[in-house]
């Protein structure tokens, strides 16, 4: 199955074929800087933007940015709206909920999965990340728990353990961003992070151990309170911004 965003990588490909390497290249530059800031907040959600403004921010061409915001809307991170033109996704209160759903429901499948196909190499590359986890300052003074995209991150690692191609474009194409929005800016910080990392080695421990029951109910258990922390400090969000336009 092809992926909505790998389907519209591809076009984006077709698109800029004829472009130069340094354009291409400056392109992939300038998406990391834009998917970096809106996860971690620095463009608001709902924050509207335009070609202009970024072109000046960023000091590039249309033609680049152009592919940089193609890629941008194929992993979820802006929308077009009608008369409105891109701006920054903004889940309601409800998707929110529906994301951790589907989330808690396939990566506690990619948990039992990776206890019954990790290999002894990928489980010790899942401990290296945790010990790579663990020296972060953040996380030891306890204040958050910010994990880099990709191979750092150890939610994509369970779910490549998984050996589940078709998970694999869920939760690592298609959600992936999404997911890892929201859970940068409201369950990576304040009381939650401490708790995450030891639940995290929790369930490596299950993995390790083969035992797939148990790996399962663990991230179950894990993206649960992760769901219950995101949307408690999402509906604050809210109502803050509410109390700050009234």
């Amino acid at each position: 199955m092809t992926s909505l965003a790998t389907r519209s990588l591809l076009t984006s490909a077709e698109t800029a074929e004829d472009a130069s390497p340094e354009v291409r290249t400056l392109a992939e530059r300038v998406f990391h800087q834009l998917q970096d800031a809106i996860v971690r907040g620095e463009i608001a959600p709902g924050s509207k933007i335009t070609e202009p403004g970024l072109s000046k921010t960023y000091g590039i061409s249309r033609g680049p940015l152009r592919e940089a915001m193609r890629r941008l809307e194929a992993h979820r991170l802006i929308e077009r709206v009608p008369h409105v033109g891109a701006r920054v996704v903004q889940l309601s209160m409800q998707e929110l909920l529906e994301l951790f759903d589907v989330r808690e429901a396939l990566e506690s499948m990619a948990a039992r999965l990776a206890a019954e196909h990790m290999t002894k190499d990928e489980i010790a590359g899942l401990r290296n990340v945790l010990a790579v986890h663990e020296s972060q300052d953040d996380l030891k003074r306890g204040e958050a728990y910010y994990q880099r995209e990709g191979d750092l991150d150890f939610h994509y690692r369970i779910v490549l353990g998984s050996h589940n191609k078709m998970l694999m474009n869920l939760l690592c194409d298609d959600l992936y961003y999404l997911v890892r929005l929201y859970r940068t800016q409201f369950s990576a910080s304040g009381s939650r992070p401490h708790r995450a990392f030891v639940e995290h080695h929790r369930i490596v421990d299950a993995i390790e151990a083969g035992d797939a029951e148990l790996a399962e109910l663990l991230m179950r258990r894990h993206v649960s309170a992760s769901r219950e922390n995101v949307a408690d400090r999402y509906a604050a969000a809210l109502e803050q911004k509410a109390q700050t336009i009234g």
